[in-house]
Parts: C-alpha cells; structure tokens; sequence
C-alpha cells in the first residue's frame, strides 16, 4: 500500500506541476500579447515597401523623371546638334562649296548645302562676305531683298560674289572669301576661291536658282 501511495502521490505532483507550469506559460503569453501588438508577416513586408519607394514619393518621381529625361536626350527633340526647324542656320550647318563663273565679267558662285540632319533657315538678306586681312566686306548686289529659304535634304542655295566692280587697274591679289551667315555668325568659314583681285565687292541675295544669283559688274 505504501507503494501505491507514493506512486499516486507522485503522479498527482507531475500534474499539479504541470498544471502550474501551464498557467504560468499562458499568462506570460497574455502579458506579451497585451503589451506588445504583433504585426502580420504580410502587414510588415507591406509597410517596409511602402517606406521604400511610395508610389508619390520624389524619390519615385525622380526615378520615373530620370528615365524619360535619359530616353528624351537619346532619342527625342532634336538631337546630335539638330537645330529645331525654322531656326535660322549658322555657317558651321552648311557644307560650302565655290565655283568660278565667267558671266557678267567673272565671279564667284557660293553654293549652300545644309549638312546632313540639319534643317535651318537662310534670312532674307546677302551673306556677310569678307576679303582679307583687314576684313574688306562685300556690299549688296541688289537693291531689294531675297527671300528666305530653308535649307534641308537636297535643297541648295546660291549667292554670286563679284570681287571687282570697279574698272581701275589695282586691288588686293586674294586666294580665299570669309563667308558668314550675318555679322552675329559666331563661326564664319573660309572657302578658298582661286587668285582673285579685290577691289568693291558685292554680293548677291540667296537665291534658289544658280541663274537669279549673278552680280551686277
């Protein structure tokens, strides 16, 4: 009998333990839960996204900004020195060439091209032509105005240079013209023209056609 005593004695103390042990466990868990809310796996993924890159944040706007800003400068507007159509052309946009003519006493015919991918436009008046070291320029051929032209594709402009107007003996010996799009061009070219004596130029509007631009002696 002592026997069963202590093994009933025994059995009924494991279980008053354990009772114990798991009230004191689900107390803990109750003071745990009352004094700190916990948060979803899903909640917590959902709210570090959001902290990173919120969907109106500038870091998002930037980010968005950034990569139609890079596509824009690759591919948009107008690109790899393109000037925007109407835009009134420098002599650097223009691929120049010269030709001696002999009509109306010689001169010189300045033929205008604009360089691949470059459209622009030529105002109404006479190219600034220049002779020499001391910048003798030419003056206008005609009395009235050109007309604009725009220059793009195949399209080609001319103007006729005469270096002598005068009938006189003497003038400057000369092998080149400095040619510029007006006096404000920043990067007026030097085309050469063979031996030329200068003495009162003139020059001749833009003009379409080879035949409208031959100076008056």
């Amino acid at each position: 009998m002592s026997g069963n005593r202590r093994k009933a004695s025994l059995v009924t103390t494991v279980l008053v333990g354990g009772a114990m042990l798991l009230t004191a466990c689900q107390d803990t868990d109750a003071g745990t839960d009352a004094g700190a809310p916990q948060t979803s796996p899903s909640t917590s993924a959902t709210a570090a996204a959001g902290a990173t890159t919120p969907s109106g944040s500038p870091a998002a706007t930037a980010g968005a900004s950034g990569g139609t800003g890079k596509d824009n400068k690759n591919g948009g507007g107008t690109g790899g020195g393109q000037k925007p159509v109407g835009q009134v052309c420098g002599a650097n946009d223009i691929a120049w060439s010269t030709k001696s003519e002999t009509q109306a006493g010689g001169y010189i015919l300045v033929v205008a091209k604009a360089k691949p991918g470059i459209s622009c436009t030529l105002p109404a008046v006479h190219p600034t032509v220049a002779f020499g070291s001391d910048g003798t320029e030419a003056g206008p051929a005609e009395q009235s105005t050109g007309k604009q032209i725009t220059l793009s594709g195949d399209t080609t402009a001319y103007a006729g240079v005469n270096p002598k107007t005068t009938s006189a003996n003497g003038g400057k010996e000369l092998d080149s013209i400095i040619v510029a799009i007006g006096n404000d061009d920043p990067d007026p070219v030097s085309l050469p023209v063979g031996t030329i004596t200068v003495d009162k130029p003139v020059v001749t509007n833009w003009h379409t056609s080879p035949k409208d631009a031959v100076p008056s002696q």
